[in-house]
């Protein structure tokens, strides 16, 4: 099938079916494309043309969508995808390497497929799986951890072979949680509807109540109070209101929410349906990333064991009325969908872009309705409040941070893996109990968090002094902190939306220059140009993204000089670089016309 045909009749009519599936609904167009693709491994255009009549689009509307997301292929790829994770502590563990490995061995040449079609290999952005890595995903649904060299070799046999993915050793797949330390949301888990139970034993506002008691702030990031915007959505008025859960993280470095959607999936759904109570929701969303697909068998199976034992559907635990139940919708590769409202966006079948707010979801979300949307972490910390109260929970951690966070811990340590610890815990005994050594510095809640050297150990984590969304990435004095800054200057550039030209362009500068620096031409000058970049970029993109893009080049040139300085040829401009056009480029570049919203999911 090429680009230009028209489909085969039985493909025609697969489509169709799968359409009527989707019940010929707009906003299942994200879920349309992603299962048709995954039957016919590319998007040719005649089936996008036939999609759109289906679903009362334009073709422009649905190619728009289609060539949003890096996991959507409108030209053909190979019959294998291998797509290797491309996160720093991969390539610490040699994943690049590992990738010219199979190149060389399936004679193709990165980002392109092979002339027969058996096979396309490239990279991704961080797969969450840093704490078993090199890792890569096979066909957008298959994991496999902990490659070497060997296990390159025989999936390079296997490959050649034909042998589906499925039949690959099972060992290949395994996906440990790595549970180091356990706290109040790891530790022994209630009873499947336990939490609910005790969530009816009080009013809806009585659970409003208490949560806000608690001092929950959600655990996204941006650490919004939980309490205050559900009452915000419960208050709101429409003629329906949603619970979304955000299970898309995409920071590099961040991989706590899978070991909650592959262990504690009950504790989650618990937490969803306390929501729906709490706020008078009847329909719940889960948005799951593209790259935990491979989980999502295991978390329909949850619900529908949960619905037979009468903790979703009608009438829940026989309440009248209390009416809940939750869809699952995967992502297809775009990290600016975990911001709560490109999120939304992608839920109505659309491009991710962020929204300009206000309004907020929780007045005008999705299908224009009141929405809360809270992650997985947040939810599942709800349940145990429900059954223990929000004083207790106020009593764990610090006064403006309250509770336990759960810390996914990377990089050049003896134990990586998931550790839970009350807020305040001090930098320095993660340190210890990971089983660092040398430490030179971390990297607090991915790339657009913050770099810690080893001067600031003793401070703690809280939002109060060192905020997170859950990673811990830690490098040791071996490595160049301007590879760290490099590898995140790419992961922004990769995954600008490009809707504003602040963040377009300005992400792609500042990989231009951080090349520039690595090939060594580059100047004192060329530092001077990134510093004057992160000014203009910050405050000026749609959404926080562009905002946060430059927080690891900046901690970097603040803390770590001479690794940048050891790049640097000459004092000089090198032939052909003109610093004052660069400026005025950057400057032209990243007006202040665009809306100055952050990329805040106000969790």
């Amino acid at each position: 099938m090429n680009a230009n045909s028209t489909l085969p009749a039985q493909t025609a009519a697969e489509l169709e079916s799968l359409l009527r599936q989707h019940g010929c609904d707009s906003h299942a167009l994200v879920q349309v494309l992603r299962e048709f693709q995954a039957i016919h491994g590319w998007l040719p255009r005649p089936a996008l043309l036939q999609i759109a009549r289906s679903l009362g689009l334009t073709l422009a509307h649905v190619q728009g969508v289609a060539d949003f997301y890096r996991f959507f292929h409108t030209k053909p790829v190979g019959a294998y995808r291998v797509l290797f994770s491309d996160n720093i502590t991969d390539r610490m563990l040699g994943s690049d390497a590992l990738l010219q490995q199979l190149c060389g061995l399936l004679r193709v040449a990165p980002d392109q497929m092979r002339a027969d079609g058996l096979v396309s290999i490239a990279t991704t952005s961080c797969t969450g799986l840093c704490d078993q890595g090199p890792a890569a995903l096979i066909n957008h649904h298959q994991v496999v951890t902990r490659l070497t060299p060997e296990r390159i070799a025989q999936m390079a046999e296997l490959i050649e072979q034909r042998v589906a993915p499925e039949q690959w050793p099972p060992q290949w797949s395994q996906v440990d949680d790595q549970i180091h330390l356990a706290d109040v949301k790891l530790g022994p888990q209630p009873a499947p509807g336990a939490g609910i139970a005790a969530a009816l034993a009080r009013t809806p506002q009585a659970m409003l109540d208490d949560l806000k008691r608690s001092k929950l702030r959600g655990r996204g990031g941006a650490g919004y109070a939980t309490g205050t915007k559900w009452q915000l959505c419960r208050n709101a008025a429409g003629q329906a209101h949603y619970v979304i859960c955000n299970a898309d993280e995409g920071e590099p470095g961040t991989f706590k929410d899978r070991v909650l959607l592959a262990s504690y999936a009950d504790s989650l759904f618990e937490g969803m349906t306390i929501a729906a109570w709490a706020v008078g929701a009847s329909q719940g969303l889960m948005y799951l990333r593209g790259e935990y697909r491979y989980l999502l068998e295991a978390l329909q199976a949850v619900l529908q064991r949960r619905r037979e034992q009468g903790l979703l559907g009608k009438a829940i635990q026989a309440k009248a009325g209390f009416d809940f139940d939750i869809t699952i919708h995967v992502g297809a590769g775009a990290y600016v969908c975990g911001e709560e409202s490109g999120l939304i966006e992608s839920l109505e079948g659309k491009r991710g872009v962020p929204r300009i707010r206000p309004p907020f979801p929780v007045e005008h979300g999705y299908l224009g309705q009141p929405s809360t949307v809270n992650n997985v972490e947040t939810f599942c910390a709800v349940t145990h409040i429900a059954l223990h109260g929000g004083a207790w929970w106020a009593r764990i951690g610090t006064a403006q941070s309250t509770g336990t966070k759960i810390h996914s811990v990377s990089g050049d340590c003896e134990r990586p893996g998931i550790y839970e610890y009350p807020f305040g815990t001090r930098i320095g005994r993660i340190l210890e109990d990971c089983g660092a050594r040398d430490t030179q510095a971390v990297q607090v809640g991915g790339p657009s968090g913050v770099c810690l050297s080893a001067l600031e150990f003793g401070r703690h984590i809280g939002f109060e002094d060192v905020p997170t969304a859950g990673a811990f990435m830690v490098f040791d004095r071996s490595r160049d902190m301007f590879e760290v800054a490099h590898n995140f200057a790419h992961f922004f550039a990769h995954e600008s939306c490009g809707f504003c030209t602040p963040c377009r362009v300005g992400t792609e500068l500042v990989l231009r220059q951080m090349d520039k620096l690595k090939r060594g031409y580059g100047s004192s000058a060329d530092v001077q140009v990134l510093y004057e970049l992160d000014h203009l970029m910050h405050g000026t993109t749609h959404c926080g993204l562009g905002a946060a893009a430059c927080n690891p080049l900046r901690d970097t040139i603040a803390k770590f000089r001479p690794s940048y300085e050891q790049h640097l040829k000459s004092l000089h401009f090198v032939a052909g670089f003109d610093m004052d056009a660069e400026l005025s480029q950057a400057r032209r570049a990243t007006g202040r016309n665009d809306s100055g919203a952050h990329l805040e999911n106000l969790e």
